[in-house]
């Protein structure tokens, strides 16, 4: 998966946000003020972290070298991916969602319901 469309499928979610709050080089995906992806465009090749489930993680790490410990993130729920490899763009686009819904999951119950009925958050 290329950069930008990793960056495209983030936006694509349902009241998602890009955001820089670490410096322009490091892109920030976040859900109702929640970081769910970023990412460092500047870097080649193209990585970027995720939340994920921690059981779901190992095996990740165990199945896919392009899948490592989230790099500077807590390595129990977050992983880096190395983009425009071999990680299959549909397992990407899963993972995407995966890390966006344990965000949201974790939002208190108004804001969650807000978001999955589709009304306007700010």
């Amino acid at each position: 998966m290329t950069l930008a469309d990793f960056c495209a499928h983030c936006l694509s979610l349902p009241h998602v946000e890009e955001t820089t709050p670490f410096g322009p080089d490091i892109l920030v995906y976040k859900v109702a003020g929640k970081m769910f992806a970023l990412t460092t465009p500047e870097d080649f090749p193209a990585t970027a972290n995720l939340k994920c489930d921690p059981e779901r993680a190992i095996e990740l790490r165990d199945r896919y070298e392009e899948v490592q410990p989230g790099y500077h993130m807590n390595k129990r729920h977050w992983n880096t991916l190395t983009l425009e490899g071999s990680l299959p763009n549909k397992l990407v686009r899963e993972l995407i969602d995966h890390s966006y819904q344990l965000v949201v999951a974790s939002l208190p119950k108004k804001v969650r319901e807000t978001i999955t009925q589709g009304g306007c958050h700010s």
